[in-house]
């Protein structure tokens, strides 16, 4: 008997570091730190601290949507409309600025913006029960319209000093206060994936949602949190880019909506619902800000990233789908 528990630890032991060594999220790793090293020999600058520091704001704003969309990715739906919801939360943001409201008031004013927005596409998706894909489409161009309406070809200027350190900011020496709540937000939503029971919900409805339903989880009201979730993080995220930009235009985040998927693909997810974790999506936010900024030292022009982003998105996708195809056919 003594013997048997003996080895039965060592065996769980091995097994343990056996799958934490050939995991998704440690290769992630390597290629992170193959990423720093090699962008440390590309150019004198990059080792600068500050210079590390800048490269965290390449990610964390759309990090920080990435954590909200690989939740809504794992229960099986997507959500297309999260820049064009940054840009319009940012245009409230601005058309209140005109009437005298303060940061606290203009930080609340995008934030629920953003949970408006995410209600919309929810009650779209979980209500009526419509594609989210389609649904999102929609409301992307519709927020994205909206924009361009109140504002044209204009922006909004003037915001006060203190909103600026919200995008602006470091908490100490060369952390930035994005960073610092970035890190808090991705602790929280690990949380809330991997040690909760809504979390362990969201990975049932992502397998089989019509199981889900017959075992008493209520589908429908838990995809209309996740999108009005992905709304509010994208009102955060609005908030962020505002304040660092220090101005609102209705073509603001253009493009940002395959960033983040991206991020979340490559960060493990399954882009048919049902896997993936929230460690995996932060390492690969930390990849594609180290690219990107890298790329941005070497002068490398903004239409070359855009390729590499859109090629790394459909290799994450079809890598593994080919794999299993190949394992089949070994099996056979």
């Amino acid at each position: 008997m003594i013997d048997t528990q003996i080895r039965r630890i060592p065996d769980r032991l091995d097994n343990w570091l056996r799958s934490a060594i050939f995991s998704w999220q440690s290769l992630l790793l390597l290629v992170a730190i193959a990423i720093f090293v090699a962008n440390s020999f590309a150019t004198p600058y990059f080792l600068n601290p500050w210079s590390i520091s800048d490269s965290t704001f390449n990610f964390t704003e759309k990090a920080l949507i990435a954590l909200a969309m690989a939740l809504v990715i794992i229960s099986g739906e997507i959500d297309l409309s999260v820049a064009a919801i940054i840009a319009f939360c940012s245009t409230m943001m601005g058309f209140a600025l005109q009437f005298g409201v303060g940061t606290p008031g203009l930080v609340v004013i995008g934030i629920t913006t953003g949970l408006l927005c995410g209600a919309f596409n929810g009650v779209l998706v979980s209500g009526l029960r419509l594609p989210s894909i389609v649904v999102t489409i929609g409301t992307m161009s519709f927020f994205r319209g909206l924009s361009f309406i109140v504002l044209g070809d204009q922006a909004f200027k003037g915001y006060p000093s203190s909103f600026a350190y919200f995008g602006q900011g470091y908490v100490w020496w060369v952390v930035s206060f994005e960073v610092v709540l970035f890190l808090i937000m991705a602790v929280i939503f690990y949380f809330v994936l991997h040690r909760t029971t809504f979390g362990r919900q969201i990975f049932v409805i992502g397998n089989n949602p019509v199981t889900a339903e017959f075992s008493g989880v209520r589908v429908r009201r838990v995809k209309f949190l996740l999108f009005c979730l992905t709304g509010v993080m994208s009102g955060l995220a609005a908030v962020l880019l505002t304040s660092r930009l220090g101005s609102t235009r209705p073509s603001i985040a253009t493009g940002w909506e395959l960033e983040v998927i991206t991020m979340v693909v490559l960060g493990g997810v399954s882009i048919l619902g049902g896997a993936g974790s929230i460690i995996g999506v932060v390492l690969a936010a930390l990849i594609m800000g180290l690219v990107t900024f890298g790329l941005g030292l070497l002068n490398v022009p903004g239409i070359v990233m855009s390729i590499v982003i859109g090629a790394l998105l459909i290799a994450v996708i079809a890598l593994p789908i080919l794999a299993g195809r190949l394992r089949a056919r070994m099996e056979l």
